[in-house]
């Protein structure tokens, strides 16, 4: 009894801190989530630009991921080297140099200048990507999805400021259009560094000769439900790429306004972080593979949508959609990761899982950009439904061996 509540005590003291932290993590991500909708918002159009053919026009929404997926690695080995704040302000200085390439490359009209920039722009989306497992990792089990969540939330205001920064400063430099928009996310960027500074997170530990290394990753590759979490984490966030990212040219090619393809992706990005604030709730009510399984749903009614027809109002509410699938999708799968691993190799696993996620995430994002300019937007659609099917079935497969595990 003592013990228990000793435990209870413990696990109170620590989510003090937890819920410290995700304060100061959300206000991050709202941050660094401003950066990324600007990149995401604007690449494409921006390389319709610059580009010297029309199909590269995505090219720089894809050099944004593939920065990302390379940093994904590089981040874990900072944090287990100088902690996780330090890697954490060393991604936000990587957002604001972002920001100064993007806006020298479109002053210079140099589409290399631009790719570079947004390739560095995806350092930071990978350090953003790693506030989720740093609220987790000084939470107690039971607070944990909740952390997790309520550190997505922070989001919410990034489908504010990120569309809004878009919208106020686009035209500030004629007729260098989001010219200055690149500059208003350097600023933004800088911000974060300072917000940063406030979080409290444990020192990396000293390596000692008797300090458990944990076990080799091939084993994680051995477990079912790591493996299925992966899936649900690659198959939420490579689809919802797949689509975001070319919707703002295909909105274009079907006679609606930047301003509409921007306020849609605003939408899409509060779809995303909206559901936040109940999602961790969700997961430990019905199990975050039950969550996960409505995400893929969700992106499958998305596609639906956006196959049913082009007006603003289908291409509104498939984003919608999409974005609300991608939480419950990657959140649920982001929860089942973390009943994965073992204290000693949490940064180790997470930064592995990421890497695998974001690895997929470069495949869609230079898929979208052919699959548009040749086949259209119903069939980047179209892709979606098989790939969800496939995911669903082994979330199905999990629980069936678990119940059979069960007699």
């Amino acid at each position: 009894m003592l013990v228990d509540a000793q435990a209870k005590v413990n696990a109170i003291e620590g989510d003090r801190i937890a819920r410290r932290n995700v304060l100061v993590l959300a206000a991050a991500q709202a941050l660094a989530g401003a950066n990324s909708t600007v990149m995401i918002t604007t690449g494409a159009m921006t390389g319709a630009i610059l580009a010297p053919d029309k199909v590269l026009a995505t090219l720089p929404v894809t050099a944004f991921v593939v920065g990302q997926w390379m940093a994904t690695l590089p981040v874990g080995a900072l944090a287990r080297r100088l902690g996780r704040r330090t890697a954490f302000q060393i991604g936000a200085g990587c957002g604001a140099i972002a920001g100064l390439l993007g806006f020298a490359g479109v002053m210079l009209g140099s589409f290399t200048v631009f790719l570079a920039a947004t390739f560095i722009a995806g350092f930071y989306a990978a350090v953003q990507q790693a506030y989720r497992f740093a609220a987790a990792d000084t939470a107690s089990e039971a607070f944990r999805p909740k952390a997790i969540s309520w550190v997505m939330a922070g989001g919410i205001f990034a489908a504010v400021l990120g569309p809004q920064l878009v919208i106020l400063t686009k035209d500030l430099l004629p007729p260098f259009l989001f010219a200055a928009s690149y500059l208003a996310q350097a600023v933004v960027a800088i911000i974060a560094v300072l917000v940063l500074a406030l979080v409290r997170l444990p020192k990396p530990a000293v390596a000692q000769a008797d300090t458990p290394r944990g076990r080799p990753l091939a084993d994680f590759m051995r477990m079912p439900r790591f493996i299925t979490a992966v899936v649900c984490g690659v198959v939420s966030y490579a689809l919802m790429n797949l689509m975001m990212t070319s919707a703002p040219l295909a909105m274009l090619d079907c006679q609606h306004s930047v301003t509409d393809a921007t306020l849609g992706i605003q939408w899409h990005v509060l779809g995303m972080f909206g559901p936040s604030f109940f999602t961790g709730a969700l997961c430990t009510r019905f199990g975050a593979e039950r969550v996960a399984g409505a995400g893929l749903v969700l992106i499958a009614l998305a596609a639906l949508t956006a196959i049913a027809g082009i007006t603003l109002a289908h291409f509104w509410v498939s984003l919608i959609l999409l974005g609300v699938g991608w939480n419950f999708g990657f959140i649920g799968a982001t929860a089942m990761v973390t009943s994965c691993y073992r204290p000693e190799e949490r940064i180790r696993v997470q930064a592995f899982n990421d890497f695998l996620v974001f690895g997929s995430l470069a495949v869609s994002s230079l898929a979208s950009g052919a699959l548009l300019a040749t086949l259209g937007w119903s069939a980047i659609n179209g892709t979606a439904l098989p790939i969800v099917l496939a995911a669903g079935g082994m979330l199905i497969w999990l629980r069936f061996r678990g119940r059979v595990e069960a007699i």
